[in-house]
């Protein structure tokens, strides 16, 4: 094939970035992918300056043209990749041009919603259009995730016989190096019989060097290595890069003496980048180092410490445990709060719940509610952690932190989207829901965050997440509680219930799965709550002979002993079924809930 014939040369020079010459040529409009059916000449025109500049190929402007990422744009994604495939064929003549397939965009089952049949329908949808236009081979480029990019190989591959080069993007730092992250990738690609393997993107080309030495310690395949050319800078909400093209082509033929055999540019590269590359690589100053190793050794992890685990955890199964949701004021003022939580640790309870802005509601960072408890009272704190606001970044940034400040027990769940909230033009993020959180939680006590990087420690994280014995899809709500805890969730809080039935069917569930149930409870206040509880919110539901037993209620001192009495009798069955009861008293008051706690 000719590709494979081409990497029988010294070096091959590919392209820079597309998006970056179609931004300076006026076309904004995002994904850059839409410029192929709507400005053709532009793509067109930028393809030919790159092999003007010497480039031996191109990649299509196809990077993010997947059905996953386009989702919300009414666009033929098999079209915008013929398109993208033929304005580079008619632009190379016979030169080389590889299909550019980037990742779906979102993260993959078990962290998000995607599987991996999703990506791999989406991967073959592009991958066969590009074949059709006439790719000469395909680059799998900018992946974190090597399950997700293991996937889209094995999807190319099932639909074209096309070589297939690969490039992972890595946060180059001594730790990752020193743990042998590239070699693991490295060894994954090749036993999927890949044509070339490597780094683009994050990284300059001098921090590029260590990743390309240590590559081509481990593979005798060719070795790609698309850096950028340097750190980009945010000006007037544009990102750019002032890396001058003697610069770059300086510091990324230095690739090519470690072992790169294909030297190109990502994000802020332009024709002119790759034109002084070309003249360095030309020069005859340039002399590869011998390749001496040619067996993939994957270094092994040193043993990391492990984290004692919270007292919650050492609690469950060894005594009924009583946890107790507390509500969050707005503003700043807690001294109630703390109150109530000294009050409930006197009389027993194990454990303190703080909600995540619930309903969206804006109340303090729960963190911060979270550790003032701990600190102050004495309590251990169960944090609710909503996936709403955050995306995976700031995910887990925000856990490590608070795994340093000692807040060990975490409740995922999805979150309630802001609008329904006080700031309804506020924007959510969700970029996972509780499923993947669970598993976040999970890497992160295995002592790894989501890139494979080591975070120092196996972390302490007692895993909690959210069931609804009530729910109105029964199925589903079962299916997604066996993948919660299959991503590693250790405790289950439920849904309030109100009668023994649904806080049967919760214990059963759970102990199916093999997990500690804390079953739910609300104790009533009055008519009115309970008929607002059953018909308003969502995954709430009460039965007709309670309604109707707090409706007759002749005044709401009596409505509240009522609820009381009703809250204390299930609460005795509760404990004889389940692990553990999750009380939510109404408004907060650690006086109700204190006094169900004596029934017990």
């Amino acid at each position: 094939m000719r590709f494979t014939e081409a990497l029988k040369r010294d070096f091959l020079i590919g392209d820079g970035a597309n998006g970056t010459c179609l931004a300076e040529r006026g076309f904004h409009r995002q994904p850059y992918d839409l410029a192929n059916l709507q400005a053709p000449d532009l793509v067109r025109e930028v393809h030919l300056e790159y092999f003007d500049a010497g480039a031996d190929f191109v990649e299509t402007n196809t990077f993010q043209a997947n059905r996953i990422r386009l989702v919300d744009l009414t666009v033929d994604v098999r079209e915008l990749n013929l398109a993208g495939a033929r304005l580079a064929r008619e632009a190379a003549g016979d030169r080389l041009v590889l299909g550019a397939i980037g990742p779906c965009g979102k993260p993959m089952e078990p962290i998000g919603h995607i599987t991996e049949a999703e990506v791999g329908e989406a991967v073959r949808e592009q991958a066969q259009a590009l074949a059709d236009g006439g790719v000469d081979g395909f680059i799998l480029e900018t992946y974190t995730d090597i399950c997700e990019l293991k996937v889209a190989v094995e999807a190319v591959q099932q639909v074209s016989s096309l070589p297939i080069i690969v490039s992972k993007a890595y946060i180059e730092d001594g730790e990752m190096l020193a743990e042998g992250l590239p070699v693991r990738c490295t060894k994954a690609m090749g036993e999927l019989g890949v044509a070339a393997v490597g780094a683009n993107c994050i990284v300059g080309p001098q921090r590029m060097l260590d990743l390309v030495r240590q590559i081509a310690e481990s593979t005798e395949l060719p070795i790609i290595a698309f850096p950028t050319p340097g750190l980009p800078q945010l000006v007037k909400g544009q990102i750019v890069y002032d890396t001058s093209p003697e610069y770059f082509a300086k510091a990324a033929s230095r690739l090519v003496e470690e072992g790169a055999k294909i030297v190109g540019g990502c994000c802020g590269t332009t024709p002119a980048h790759i034109r002084a590359l070309r003249r360095v690589l030309e020069s005859g100053r340039i002399k590869p180092k011998p390749r001496t190793t040619v067996a993939a050794v994957t270094k092994e992890r040193a043993p990391l410490a492990t984290t004692e685990p919270s007292e919650l955890a050492q609690k469950l199964g060894r005594k009924f445990v009583v946890a107790v949701e507390m509500d969050v004021p707005r503003g700043l003022n807690l001294n109630r709060l703390l109150a109530g939580a000294r009050s409930l640790k006197i009389s027993g309870a194990d454990v303190i719940n703080i909600s995540d802005g619930a309903r969206a509601r804006l109340r303090m960072n729960p963190a911060a509610v979270s550790q003032i408890i701990q600190s102050q009272v004495g309590i251990e704190v169960t944090m609710h952690f909503s996936c709403r606001d955050r995306n995976l970044l700031a995910i887990q940034s925000d856990l490590l932190g608070w795994h340093a400040l000692g807040l060990r027990n975490i409740l995922a769940v999805t979150g309630d989207p802001a609008n329904i909230g006080d700031y309804p033009s506020a924007t959510s993020v969700f970029d996972i829901d509780s499923i993947g959180l669970c598993r976040i939680l999970n890497r992160f006590n295995e002592g790894i965050d989501l890139a494979g990087y080591s975070v120092g420690v196996k972390c302490g994280f007692t895993i909690a997440c959210a069931f609804n014995p009530r729910s109105l899809d029964p199925v589903l709500e079962l299916d997604r509680l066996k993948r919660k805890v299959d991503a590693g969730a250790s405790v289950v809080y439920t849904q309030p219930v109100f009668d023994d039935e649904s806080a049967d069917i919760a214990a059963k569930a759970c102990d199916e799965l093999g997990v500690p149930c804390l079953v739910g409870l609300l104790p009533l206040r009055s008519g009115r709550h309970t008929e607002f509880m059953h018909n308003e919110v969502p995954g709430i539901r009460i039965p007709e002979w309670l309604r109707q037993r707090m409706a007759d209620a002749e005044n709401d001192v009596d409505a509240v002993e009522i609820g009381l009495e009703e809250a204390q009798r299930l609460a005795v069955h509760i404990k004889s079924v389940a692990k553990g009861i999750y009380l939510m008293p109404p408004f907060g008051s650690h006086a109700i809930a204190e006094r169900v706690m004596a029934a017990l």
